[in-house]
């Protein structure tokens, strides 16, 4: 399955050494004999996050007829790795897809999309994108964006990736970016959410709601903030929306997500991170006063949308210290980046402004 090129380039990082010493099961933490998919820092750069030196790992001709595979989620199942793909064929109509891997870079994306049953009958569920993959209790919980007259988020389950139960859309229309915590806080399940419209929002803060059943949200608190000139954070001053599932720390739940600011040629999506209160995620500890990943590299910055980098998944060994970040490059390829998790709380924490 794995190219002599990516092999290659990967340095030995993803074989057998890393197998069967992963951390315990714990929401975004690996629950697989899988190793986390890793390349070391090169030599000279100093960022806290660095891209795979063969990105994209799932280009926009992946399969036929389909153009583009993005913004997509990625849980350790089994022995390996699945996934949830956003994927296009020439019509542009985005529906989701399961995939499999080995090692979480080589992938086998099945090429009929998801068949949900059950949930409202009047809601159908082949309209999809821009899913997430959270595992709670043994039970993998798929969040999406779909259709209710008009984009909201629409929640199934599944056991083992073959049979998919849809339950009922968490929100009103109009919202986006619903993301899970990885467990449950105080009995409740929570969820980021971004409100917006029916567009292409211009505009956009991340809440936080709780749920006792998964299906009744309510409690809806203001997490963050989208920055703007008055406190310098012109990357993110248009809008922002939660990327991975939160994973838990010491220091609180690392938040990776999205922020946007709109220029004289379109908008521009980075990627920032954000620590909030292990017991209460609607408190922000701290938040990057600076994005940690911008459009640069080509496949980022030129695709059907360019300048969009999209983080929607991360996989993290704890042991290792080890986090891969899976995020969409342009709503046209998938891509993979890499940091260490101590040096990116660690950084959170160094350059913090809360707004």
């Amino acid at each position: 399955m794995k190219s002599d090129l990516k092999a290659r380039q990967r340095n030995g990082t993803a074989g057998a050494e890393g197998r069967g010493k992963s951390a315990p099961a714990n929401g975004a933490l690996v629950t697989s004999a899988a190793a986390v998919p890793w390349q070391e820092r090169s030599a000279g750069c100093r960022d806290v996050m660095w891209r795979y030196s063969a990105n994209p790992i799932i280009g926009r001709h992946h399969m036929p007829g389909v153009q583009g595979i993005y913004n997509s989620a990625v849980a350790p199942y089994g022995d390996g790795f699945v996934g949830v793909f956003r994927l296009e064929k020439r019509c542009r109509f985005p529906r989701l897809h399961v995939g499999w891997s080995d090692d979480g870079f080589d992938w086998h994306i099945e090429p009929e999309p998801i068949q949900f049953a059950s949930g409202d009958p009047e809601s159908p569920a082949d309209y999809a994108y821009d899913p997430r993959l959270c595992q709670i209790d043994g039970i993998y919980y798929i969040t999406w964006c779909g259709g209710h007259n008009g984009p909201t988020i629409s929640v199934a389950t599944t056991r083992d990736f073959q049979s998919f139960d849809r339950l009922e859309n968490a929100f009103l229309p109009f919202n986006r970016n619903g993301v899970l915590f990885p467990r449950k806080i105080g009995g409740k399940y929570f969820m980021l959410s971004r409100p917006s419209d029916d567009g292409h929002t211009p505009f956009g803060d991340i809440y936080v709601s709780q749920s006792p059943d998964m299906c009744h949200w309510g409690m809806h608190r203001l997490v963050m903030r989208r920055g703007g000139s008055e406190v310098g954070q012109w990357w993110q001053r248009t809008k922002i929306g939660a990327g991975p599932i939160p994973i838990e720390t010491d220091d609180g739940w690392l938040t990776i997500y999205h922020g946007v600011m709109d220029t004289c040629n379109g908008f521009v999506y980075s990627m920032g991170a954000a620590l909030l209160d292990l017991d209460d995620p609607s408190r922000v500890r701290y938040r990057t006063n600076q994005h940690i990943l911008t459009p640069e590299q080509d496949y980022e910055v030129s695709g059907h949308v360019p300048n969009v980098v999209f983080p929607c998944a991360a996989l993290v060994d704890t042991e290792r210290d080890r986090l891969a970040v899976y995020y969409g490059a342009a709503d046209t390829s998938c891509c993979l980046a890499f940091a260490r998790l101590g040096e990116l709380v660690s950084f959170v924490k160094d350059n913090s402004c809360v707004f």
